[in-house]
């Protein structure tokens, strides 16, 4: 539970410190666009360039990309049938297929599981929600925040020129050994800020009263992410018969409450903040009950690994 009062406890001090306006409002924006610029390549530097693909874990590579296609199926004409507002749509689109897979999974799995089954939940979170990072999202912010119609030189640009799809190229070009013994130390450095800036920045633009229009959307994201989303992923482990590690770590990694890095993207393209950072505190709020129901289902379904 240390991972989930870490993070409740940083969006505490930032709704509070916006409340007691120790901080101009442009606050949250300039952290987010330090996360933007720094944090988030900096982990991607860090991260890439580990991967290693293996046949044997492809149900925690499969089921991820399978929930996003479901998602998007789902999300677009509900968004139509509802008349939800763009920004509203784009929210949903992100912050239900990811999850907190690495701040909150790593850290869950260990628990729950032991730290022999954390390798498990790192192919889930690199091949799953961090490509989605890099891909997906690029494309939703760049589609959704242009305006109505953008085009698609414009959203080329943008997904090109995004910090993060560049430190990804490098990454998957070069890996990190080109980097000096100091510059190594300075990227880690910045990869552990991007924590503490990303969950205070959602504190100081945290409404707990959202406007109507976004009320439903919070109903919406927390339903899918928390209850529908888990679902899925349970079947399609029986589907692949997947072992009971692997099953456990795909459902558990698939209940986790929306992506803080995910979240704060949203923001800085200025798509429904509040609404993405309402999803994040409450998603790891609920979420401490709901985790654990979805493991004790786990164990009774596919036995204890």
């Amino acid at each position: 539970m240390s991972a989930y009062l870490t993070i409740l406890a940083l969006i505490a001090v930032g709704y509070l410190m916006a409340r007691a306006r120790l901080f101009p409002a442009a606050a949250p924006e300039v952290l987010n666009r330090v996360v933007l610029y720094l944090c988030l390549p900096a982990l991607i530097l860090i991260h890439v360039p580990t991967l290693e693909p293996s046949w044997s874990l492809l149900p925690l590579v499969l089921i991820p990309w399978l929930l996003l296609a479901v998602t998007i199926a789902v999300v677009l004409p509900l968004s139509r049938l509802l008349a939800l507002p763009r920004e509203v749509t784009a929210a949903l689109l992100v912050l239900i297929p990811l999850g907190n897979t690495s701040f909150l999974g790593f850290p869950l799995i260990d628990a729950l599981l032991g730290p022999e089954f954390i390798r498990l939940a790192v192919v889930y979170d690199q091949f799953g929600s961090f490509l989605i990072v890099c891909t997906h999202v690029l494309f939703v912010i760049g589609w959704y925040g242009e305006g109505d119609n953008p085009s698609i030189r414009v959203m080329a640009r943008r997904i090109v020129g995004f910090p993060p799809f560049l430190a990804l190229i490098l990454a998957l070009a070069l890996g990190n050994a080109w980097l000096p013994e100091w510059g190594e130390v300075l990227v880690h450095r910045f990869a552990d800020m991007l924590l503490p800036l990303v969950t205070l920045a959602i504190g100081m633009s945290l409404k707990l009263r959202l406007v109507p229009d976004y009320r439903l959307g919070l109903v919406i994201g927390l339903v899918g992410k928390l209850l529908v989303l888990p679902a899925l992923a349970l079947g399609l482990a029986w589907l692949f018969r997947a072992d009971a590690g692997v099953a456990t770590v795909a459902v558990l990694e698939s209940a986790m409450p929306p992506m803080i890095t995910a979240a704060a993207l949203l923001a800085s393209a200025r798509l429904a903040p509040a609404l993405g950072s309402a999803l994040v505190a409450w998603g790891v709020l609920l979420s401490a009950a709901t985790v654990p129901a979805w493991f004790w289902l786990c164990t009774v379904l596919f036995g204890p690994v």
